[in-house]
This record gives structure tokens, C-alpha cells and sequence, in this order.
């Protein structure tokens, strides 16, 4: 049974296979599809879990994103607010900024808006994918397995560190040399996609959870979570 953990990175997608022994191995792609297709190739995934929003509201807020933030405090802030459906679907920032106030009584932010083509792509691809398709977050997933709250940024030597360590006591021990073969994705990238497989297998194993425990539904019909 292998899975994989995917994060967005610059130039595409970076992912971690790993099974139950640990890491399998990684690969870059341009686009979801590409993974997807490799992955299958390569190790005959079952289930992927990705960071990228699952299940778009039409309004308001959705009850994952602020169980996630309350979860991981004190960095809260690393689960931004996931934008309404028609904020992602205008063609400029102000045209969104717009939307999001009519739809949900707030701006939106540009870091949101910059991640705009990532979340639509996924939107798209979830329907069509080849595999099971869910929903996590790095911070989320490793704060579960700290057990306690994780104070180092992910960013820093000892955040990164820190987040080494989790996913090696995990039985995920990261191969030293990976960032050489999976540029241009940095380590944060690299070790935010392995948490999502770690995630994954909890996924196979039945041992997931998920913020909310029962799936919220929108309009687009997608179960959105964030599973851990």
C-alpha cells in the first residue's frame, strides 16, 4: 500500500510517496494530472492527500478552516480563510475582493487571491482523479503528531528540524539528499508533502480525522475537510 503527499512548489507540484516501512520516494510535476499519472506508474498509489483547499463555500467561511486554526494555535495563521467560490472565480484581485465582501462579509487577502489558479486546479482535478482525493494541511498534521503545539516556524533551521524529527519518528525518515532531485521544491515544500502522506496512511489505516468529523457540503457537491 503506498500513498502520497502533495504541496504546491515553485514550477508545480512536489510529491512523497511512502508506505507502511516509510519513504518510497518523491517526484516534481508541472501539473496534477502529471503527478497523479506518474505516481500510479511509478508505485501504484491509493490514496493522495494534498494542501489545497477541498470543497469551496458559496458564502461565509467553512467550519474546516476555523477548527484547523484554533487547533494549531499559537499558528493559527497558517490556515488562511478559504475563499468563496465567486472570489476564486473573478478575473481580478479588485473583482474578487468584491465578491468575497458580498459573499462573506470580508476582504480577501492577496496571499489568498495568489493561490487562486492552485485552487481552482485542484477543484477541477478532484472530480476526474484516478485515486481517492482528500484535503489536509501540513501544520495540522504535525501538530497531531507533536502532540502539543509546534512553536518554531516551518521556514527556520529549527522548525525544519523540528518537522524532521516528527516525520522520522513517524517511520518517514526524509533521504538527506532529496532537495537535489526535487528542484525546485524547497524543504518546507518537501517536508509539507511528506506530513500529507503520513496523512494518507492514516487515511488507509482508518485512523484519520478530520476538522469537522462530519464533511461540510457546498454547492459543488465535494465533501471538504481537512483531514489528519
Amino acid at each position: 500500500m503506498t500513498v502520497l503527499g502533495m504541496d504546491a512548489c515553485r514550477g508545480g507540484w512536489v510529491a512523497i510517496a511512502v508506505d507502511e516501512r516509510g519513504y518510497v520516494g518523491g517526484l516534481v510535476e508541472s501539473s496534477l494530472a502529471k503527478v497523479e499519472a506518474e505516481a500510479i506508474a511509478r508505485w501504484g498509489v491509493t490514496t493522495i492527500v494534498i494542501d489545497i483547499p477541498i470543497g469551496l463555500p458559496d458564502n461565509g467561511s467553512r467550519t474546516a478552516d476555523t477548527e484547523a486554526r484554533r487547533f494549531i494555535q499559537p499558528r493559527g495563521s497558517s490556515v488562511f480563510p478559504t475563499p468563496v467560490r465567486a472570489a476564486l472565480e473573478s478575473e481580478s484581485y479588485a473583482e474578487a475582493r468584491v465578491a468575497s465582501v458580498a459573499r462573506s462579509g470580508k476582504s480577501l487577502s492577496a496571499q489568498a487571491y495568489a493561490m487562486r489558479e492552485r485552487i481552482l486546479d485542484v477543484d477541477s482535478y478532484v472530480n476526474d482523479a484516478r485515486v481517492r482525493v482528500l484535503e489536509g494541511h501540513p501544520e495540522v498534521s504535525f501538530r497531531a503528531m507533536s502532540g502539543a503545539a509546534l512553536l518554531e516556524p516551518k521556514k527556520t533551521l529549527e522548525g525544519a528540524m523540528l518537522r524532521t524529527e516528527l516525520l522520522a519518528g513517524e517511520g518517514i525518515v526524509i533521504p538527506p539528499d532529496v532537495r537535489k532531485s526535487l528542484k525546485p521544491a524547497a524543504l518546507d515544500d518537501i517536508l509539507d508533502a511528506a506530513s500529507m502522506a503520513w496523512t494518507a496512511l492514516r487515511v488507509e489505516a482508518g485512523t484519520v480525522e478530520s476538522f469537522p468529523r462530519v464533511p461540510e457540503l457546498f454547492s459543488d457537491g465535494t465533501p471538504s475537510a481537512i483531514w489528519f
